[in-house]
């Protein structure tokens, strides 16, 4: 088990930076590939970015690729995910997710979310 921690989110004008974090805690840290999700108003949850065990692997959603950097630090088990350039239509709740990196897995574990507000 993982637990996750999310912390970061606020209110922030369109072109602004926000970086979100995800403080993991329980096993292994390097045991998990790292994501972050979000949840627009009225919408399903969706994949915004992943990093894998070592830092070596990186996805992005076409929506945020060239504006929102994921990052993680093995050594403080937290996760990052730098946005800029931040717009409306980026408003969401942003969820940090775990996966296991061995054997065929999912993203089991969540943290509680954090609310981002992009005004226009």
């Amino acid at each position: 088990q993982v637990q996750l921690v999310e912390s970061g989110g606020g209110l922030v004008q369109a072109g602004g930076s926000l970086r979100l974090s995800c403080a993991a805690s329980g096993r292994t840290f390097i045991m998990y590939d790292m994501a972050w999700f979000r949840r627009a108003p009225g919408k399903e949850r969706v994949i915004v970015t992943s990093i894998n065990w070592s830092g070596g692997s990186t996805y992005y959603a076409d929506s945020v690729r060239g504006r929102f950097t994921i990052s993680r630090d093995n050594v403080k088990n937290t996760v990052y995910l730098q946005m800029n350039s931040l717009k409306p239509e980026d408003t969401a709740v942003y969820y940090c997710a775990a996966r296991p990196r061995v054997g065929v897995t999912s993203w089991d574990y969540w943290g509680q979310g954090t609310q981002v507000t992009v005004s226009s």
